[in-house]
């Protein structure tokens, strides 16, 4: 007779896809394939609606907090992706791939290539078209939804090449909001700026004074992020603040408090709510016009263009260099995830055009460059694999945020 397995082991197989990086990639791409269909179809935009509608109570009014779920989700809960990403980042530079200062710079030079190139391409295509002002709707990365992408490849993927992919997204992030705030009319509140200043200082003195981490963090924390909220720059890179602030021997303890919840809870919410577009029924003539053509190309082909000539030059004048175990094609590969601009991209684009039938082509096209820089990027690394160019990396252990 066969012994009894112990009942803990009866839920091995679930904890070992939990902790598989993939299923978050997995995950959000059913969650966008559901929202687009759901939105699409019997909803008639209903979907969108329930994301999009405002509270009723005046509470979220008078407090100025977030006036709707898709506010709450992309400036509260994607804090926290951004507090385990950066946990992630700040590990690397301390005693990682990052850690090298030439290692460290490549990433701001990429981000700066990636940010410049789509740009003078969306410029070329709607130089005489009237539209030529957004130009900053193909220069962001948005960091959850290319890194799941990154998951989805596996091995082919590995693990110094997908922390130069978040170093780059985190900086391109940064990147995105000055462009926003100087280019596109974002009204900064210089008051409650200095105050989110008064507050990291409080965060930083009390790191190092070396306290233990504990309430007092918490709630600073919460409190960086309201004041950043009211300041009027993108309140979720709070999170990036937070964990730099944060002492070492403190970010196993945050991240093993709040991984699953951002990987099962937040990123698939966040995918719901922000894929909840409604299509409009002229699509193909909306990627054949210079605004659809200046986002697709910009993203798809300028984004891993720019991250890759930028990496080029700074490594040849021995400025910056690779991360370990990563060669020349697989960077290239890396910048077509890049060019999954999508979050940041729809947010500039509301700022950068008033008429929604322009809006619309830009959401169509920043969704088609999805598309095609995923599929890009797969068939380019099933490539280079096949042809055995990639050696083989030695085995390394995967960041715990995707």
């Amino acid at each position: 007779m066969r012994k009894a397995k112990p009942f803990h082991h009866i839920f091995t197989p679930l904890r070992d896809l939990l902790n598989d990086s993939r299923t978050t990639g997995v995950l959000l791409v059913i969650c966008t394939i559901l929202s687009l269909f759901i939105t699409n179809s019997f909803s008639k935009g209903g979907f969108n609606h329930f994301w999009n509608d405002l509270f009723a109570s005046g509470f979220c009014s008078s407090a100025r907090l977030p006036h709707s779920f898709i506010d709450w989700i992309n400036n509260f809960g994607m804090a926290f992706f951004f507090v385990l990403a950066a946990t992630e980042i700040k590990r690397e530079l301390l005693s990682g791939e990052l850690s090298q200062i030439k290692k460290a710079v490549l990433p701001f030079g990429a981000a700066f290539g990636g940010m410049m190139m789509p740009a003078l391409i969306f410029i070329s295509f709607n130089m005489y078209s009237g539209y030529s002002h957004g130009w900053g709707i193909p220069t962001a990365t948005d960091i959850a939804f290319s890194l799941a992408a990154a998951s989805l490849l596996g091995k082919r993927f590995p693990v110094g090449l997908k922390i130069l992919l978040l170093a780059i997204a985190i900086i391109d992030d940064l990147g995105a909001i000055v462009v926003i705030a100087l280019f596109y009319g974002g009204h900064i509140n210089w008051l409650a700026l200095g105050i989110c200043a008064v507050i990291y200082g409080v965060l930083l003195l009390c790191n190092r004074l070396k306290m233990k981490f504990g309430f007092l963090q918490v709630i600073l924390g919460l409190s960086l992020w309201y004041a950043m909220l009211q300041s009027g720059v993108e309140a979720s890179i709070t999170g990036v603040l937070f964990a730099f602030a944060m002492p070492v021997n403190s970010l196993a303890i945050i991240e093993k408090a709040i991984h699953k919840w951002v990987n099962f809870f937040i990123l698939p919410v966040f995918a719901l709510a922000n894929t909840a577009i409604l299509l409009p029924s002229h699509v193909v003539a909306s990627l054949s016009s210079p605004v659809g053509m200046g986002i697709f190309f910009g993203l798809v082909v300028g984004k891993p263009l720019g991250i890759y000539l930028a990496c080029r030059i700074m490594v040849g004048l021995n400025i910056a260099s690779l991360p370990s175990n990563v060669q020349w094609k697989q960077v290239f590969g890396m910048g077509t995830l890049a060019g999954i601009g999508f979050t940041m991209s729809i947010f500039t684009t509301m700022l950068a055009f008033t008429d929604s039938s322009v809006r619309d082509i830009a959401k169509i096209s920043i969704l088609t460059a999805v598309v095609g820089s995923v599929l890009v990027s797969y068939f380019y690394f099933r490539s280079i694999y096949n042809r055995n160019i990639v050696p083989t990396a030695l085995p390394q252990t995967e960041p715990v945020y995707s």
